[in-house]
């Protein structure tokens, strides 16, 4: 992604978190930000030692130049309008309406950059009743369907993983959709908008229930750690308090478990070899699977099962995840050292190209700290203007 260039004028993750993929792999991020408060990703999460960056921004703000505008001074916008027209992409996720108050709207927009593709991730998308409502990834789970299956029968639907996997996910369409676009440019020269909601991305991922509803009326309870589709499949408790996920979603899969418990009777078609037949006899499965993996350690049930050809995985802390050969085998954990701050270990780059990977040049910047760089070598303002457009606090 060399040569391309991208504003990244949103807070958070949705939207951003796209801008954060194409800086891995080359594009030029600027990330634009208000010159007193900057993103509020910057006080989210865990503090460091640096007094605007938490690990959450050091993290996820990372392959950024920070520039500071004030979008709502009509010389903020002025500038902005500048950056656009010599820029290729633009990233914003404001509510509805909020960029067309400020005289930022597409028409301005695509006035001062005919080619520009606009990226735009919002709660509810730019139509609809809701457009204007707020949206986070919290409210977009419980909304498109995913908090209600996350948890336990008849408890307290839950918050998936307690990651906001909205955002993310969101900004992964987000990412394909400027690729079309830019694919599109390439073609035709002509610009364009992709308007994501973040609900929206969270409802793509579910499955059949759409057609399971629409067809039968079938409602989708929660089901704890296990599913409707096959069993055993879930989470199981060793004898040392760890967990194992166990998935055997066809018979020959059970049939291999059943061995591997030393008790290939179980996988008779008569008993529990015919999928119907297991999920007709879900409790008294996984009671038999529980009372095995509960008798040994998680270490014992891995080697015995990957033994036997059993899908099987550990179900990790943190803690784990550091200590896995795996994850560091792979470059899963990317340890990058930050000034004042100390060596800080963040997700590694994904996906891994095998000619172009991407990288981490830098993580989270300090605020405003390519504002000058980019006023006076990108947009040719001199060092009196930048310095009064500071004391005037534009920048």
């Amino acid at each position: 992604m060399s040569g391309l260039r991208v504003i990244d004028v949103g807070t958070f993750l949705a939207g951003p978190y796209a801008a954060s993929m194409l800086g891995e792999f080359g594009a030029e991020i600027l990330k634009v930000e208000h010159p007193i408060a900057g993103d509020p990703m910057r006080r989210f999460g865990t503090e460091s030692k640096r007094h605007d960056a938490t690990l959450a921004w050091l993290s996820e703000g990372r392959n950024r130049k920070s520039v500071t505008l004030d979008l709502r001074q009509r010389e903020g916008v002025e500038l902005f309008l500048k950056l656009v027209a010599k820029s290729d992409v633009l990233i914003e996720n404001f509510r509805p309406g909020t960029m067309e108050e400020w005289g930022l709207g597409w028409d301005e927009l695509s006035k001062a950059n005919p080619a520009l593709v606009m990226l735009r991730v919002s709660g509810y998308g730019q139509t609809g009743p809701y457009r204007r409502r707020s949206g986070f990834a919290h409210i977009a789970h419980g909304f498109a369907g995913l908090s209600y299956l996350a948890g336990f029968p008849n408890e307290t639907p839950v918050v998936p993983g307690t990651a906001p996997l909205g955002d993310y996910l969101s900004s992964l369409y987000g990412a394909i959709g400027i690729l079309i676009a830019l694919r599109h440019r390439e073609q035709t020269g002509e610009g364009q908008i992709i308007d994501i909601g973040i609900y929206e991305a969270v409802f793509r991922q579910m499955d059949e229930i759409a057609a399971a509803y629409g067809l039968f009326g079938k409602v989708r309870q929660r089901e704890g750690a296990g599913s409707f589709v096959a069993v055993p499949h879930g989470h199981f408790r060793t004898c040392d308090d760890k967990w194992v996920a166990i998935a055997c979603t066809t018979d020959k899969m059970f049939e291999r478990f059943a061995a591997t418990m030393e008790k290939p009777e179980l996988a008779a078609k008569e008993r529990y070899g015919n999928q119907r037949k297991r999920l007709a006899a879900r409790e008294e499965v996984n009671r038999i699977v529980n009372e095995w993996v509960g008798a040994l350690t998680r270490d014992e049930v891995m080697q015995r099962c990957i033994a036997g050809e059993v899908p099987i995985g550990k179900v990790n802390s943190i803690a784990d995840i550091f200590a896995d050969e795996h994850f560091q085998a792979r470059g899963n954990l990317a340890r990058i050292e930050e000034e004042g701050v100390g060596e800080v270990v963040v997700p590694g780059v994904v996906p891994t190209l095998s000619e172009t990977p991407g990288r981490i040049s830098n993580l989270g910047p300090p605020l405003g700290n390519a504002t000058y760089e980019v006023l006076r070598e990108l947009l040719d303002i001199s060092a009196q203007d930048i310095k009064q457009l500071r004391q005037r606090k534009i920048i």
